[in-house]
């Protein structure tokens, strides 16, 4: 009993108790007689100052605090794929069937099922030496996972015996005997959140991470290993744009982090995932995805431990050599609960009264991404993680302190609009506000995979787009026939790149997912349109038989050629051959 902590204070998600002397900073405890979680994140002599993961209503001075000794740990093993969890990685699927509709406090259940057994398949053999990070064996834990076994961190020595057949993760499936004794190896392993998992080398990033998103693979790429930020008001499409990148984006694993969002958010992804089918192998998209749902009605502090409990997942499968991606929506309510803990604590506020520290905990949680060389024996299998994180900066104000500590540490920003959002441009991604650094990186592997000419077309687009918004403003002025026959056709064209191409319908069975082939030979198009009209032009045709030419209409609708017939595209281009031949010879 001496080792008890009695709190002494109780301010909202933050408790403070006394005699807590031999407890670490990020231990977790257990407060109360409720058994609550809780993390230890200051000291004041003896006195631990703890973030609560659930809701501390009716708690009082004098209770209990039950200290643990450990800190907050994620268990990581077969049965985390098609998983959803809460922040702390509770089950939600056993959470309700423990304590029905509502999260009760205190209830405790297991982060992977202990009961399940799985089959087991030895690649390892005994006799073999092995160290931390090599494969002993594997489990076929969906149709498109491989869930690998590793050797434990800080293990390596002679594979003793190893065994094939069906087991716990809980059961001993390999002995390795090792300098300080035998050490036996189950199909779980547990990893603190906090910690990043280590790794042999860092690569720099030089592969594409295409999407399906046109607007995103052809303009701003991400690579794979990389990181963006989606910043964006209210109602101008960052949860639909999180959404369509965990659906179509070209990895091999997905971590979806709903993170303090709106719970009917989440629904609407629970619901819609288990009857979405990857284009690739023709599975449903939860073979390959985890998803931690941790609503805005759920305790505040629970929203950083929701962030940690992802980015740990998602390197456990990076380590097994596959590419993933993370997807976090949104980091501005983890900066909100970072601000509340932080008033609670009465630190000296920063800007907007966030904590001084909100650059450096953001920056650390982006950082651990990247391309990676795994550490393993043979030293050859590479690993990706790429972070996207959503902003939702008041207001869409982007000199908000979140929406800028974040511009600091990624690569891409996909910068949402709203004037876009309310003329019903989806996705509301301007293309005059963002940016992304990868493109020279990732710039060979296009050409030498997709096309030569690939980012020829995207830098003539943009030109074209560029050109429109200075003509924009002489148009209000002086009015469209002010202008010359070169400058009508500019206007046309990026009309044209808008419409029918940046423009993507989210819910529409063909155009929600455009493979890069498909968007190459669309861009194309529109620029080979635009080229043949403007050798028109110069014969001094007349600028009105181009804006009513038919064949803007076939243009219009190409987007809804099915992903499997997209030479159709092709004969357009034979189509603007006949239309301005016929126009040329009038």
């Amino acid at each position: 009993m001496s080792k008890l902590g009695k709190i002494i204070k109780v301010a909202g998600p933050l408790v403070v108790a006394e005699n807590m002397t031999g407890s670490k900073m990020f231990d977790i405890v257990s407060v109360s007689e409720k058994k609550l979680m809780g993390e230890i994140i200051g000291f004041s002599g003896d006195a631990a100052s703890i973030q609560v993961y659930e809701e501390t209503g009716g708690i009082g001075v004098g209770e209990p605090v039950y200290p643990t000794g450990v800190p907050l740990t994620v268990e990581l093993g077969p049965g985390i794929i098609e998983s959803i969890y809460d922040g702390i990685q509770r089950p939600l699927n056993k959470i309700y069937d423990k304590a029905g509709d509502y999260i009760t406090r205190g209830v405790q259940v297991e982060a992977l099922d202990t009961e399940k057994k799985w089959k087991f398949e030895p690649i390892a053999k005994k006799g073999d030496n092995v160290s931390e990070g090599d494969f002993l064996g594997f489990v076929q834990e969906t149709p498109i996972i491989k869930h690998y076994i590793m050797v434990p961190f800080g293990t390596a020595g002679e594979i003793k015996s190893i065994e094939d057949g069906e087991f716990t993760i809980k059961d001993t499936v390999a002995c390795i005997k090792t300098k300080n004794g035998d050490v036996d190896v189950k199909m779980v392993q547990k990893w603190p959140v906090r910690e990043q998992r280590p790794y042999t080398e860092k690569i720099s990033p030089d592969m594409p991470l295409f999407t399906g998103q046109r607007v995103i693979d052809m303009f701003f790429p991400l690579a794979r290993g990389g990181t963006a930020c989606v910043p964006g008001p209210f109602g101008s499409g960052k949860t639909v744009i999180q959404h369509q990148l965990a659906k179509w984006v070209d990895a091999e694993v997905i971590v979806y982090i709903g993170c303090g969002e709106r719970g009917n958010e989440m629904t609407d992804v629970l619901l819609e995932f288990p009857e979405l089918v990857d284009p690739k192998s023709g599975i449903p998209l939860m073979k390959r995805t985890v998803m931690i749902a941790n609503t805005s009605n759920m305790p505040v502090a629970a929203r950083e431990a929701s962030v940690y409990t992802g980015i740990t997942i998602a390197e456990y499968f990076r380590d097994m050599g596959y590419s993933v991606a993370l997807l976090a929506d949104s980091t501005s309510r983890w900066a909100e609960a970072m601000r509340e803990i932080s008033g609670r604590l009465e630190e000296m506020p920063g800007e907007e009264g966030y904590p001084a520290y909100l650059g450096a905990k953001i920056a650390s949680f982006y950082e651990r991404s990247g391309v990676v060389k795994c550490l393993s024996g043979e030293n050859d299998r590479v690993g990706a993680l790429s972070v996207i994180g959503a902003v939702s900066p008041p207001g869409g104000d982007l000199s908000d302190p979140v929406v800028q500590a974040t511009l600091r540490v990624v690569k891409v920003f996909w910068s949402l609009e709203a004037n876009l959002a309310y003329s019903r441009h989806f996705p509301a991604i301007s293309w005059l506000n963002s940016y992304s650094l990868y493109i020279d990186n990732i710039s060979d592997y296009v050409k030498k995979n997709v096309k030569d000419d690939y980012f020829d077309l995207q830098t003539e687009a943009m030109r074209i787009l560029e050109k429109e918004s200075e003509l924009e403003e002489i148009v209000r002025l002086v009015g469209m026939d002010a202008l010359s026959a070169e400058d009508r056709l500019i206007l046309l064209t990026a009309r044209m790149i808008r419409e029918d191409f940046l423009h993507q319908n989210a819910f529409h069975e063909v155009d929600t997912y455009s493979p890069v082939e498909k968007q190459y030979k669309m861009m194309d198009l529109i620029i080979y349109f635009y080229n043949q009209a403007r050798d028109y032009i110069k014969l001094g045709a007349d600028i009105k038989l181009i804006e009513t030419m038919k064949v803007r209409n076939r243009i219009a609708r190409m987007k809804y050629i099915k992903n499997t017939e997209i030479e159709k595209i092709d004969t357009i281009k034979e189509e603007i051959n006949t239309e301005i031949s016929s126009l040329i010879e009038e």
